[in-house]
């Protein structure tokens, strides 16, 4: 009796742990694109950018179709391609301000 209440117990968890994990990474994905919008992605990386909104897009669209593990891999994409794009406009971003600053002589 024992042994059954606590497999279904473990197994109830485990069934859980879908939507709280992919509502995690989608939230992850979200504040990568925030950060990456704040650093000018758009202008400076749109491929990357572009990439990042596309599967944030599709990872929303998994989880409501409750389908929980492509939700969580498309936000894990999505969060991969976001910082990509941050580092990418931070570093055009910082190229740009270099060619507008004076030269010493």
């Amino acid at each position: 009796m024992i042994r059954a209440l606590v497999a279904a117990v473990v197994l109830g968890a485990l069934l859980g742990c879908g939507p709280v994990q992919s509502t995690a990474n989608l939230l992850d994905a979200e504040a990568q694109l925030e950060s990456a919008r704040s650093a000018g992605a758009e202008k400076y990386a749109p491929y990357e950018w572009t990439a990042a909104q596309l599967y944030l897009h599709k990872a929303r669209e998994e989880a409501g179709k409750s389908a929980y593990q492509e939700a969580i891999d498309f936000a894990d994409k999505a969060s991969k391609y976001a910082s990509r794009a941050c580092a990418a406009a931070r570093i055009a971003a910082k190229a740009e301000l270099g060619k507008d600053a004076p030269v010493r002589p």
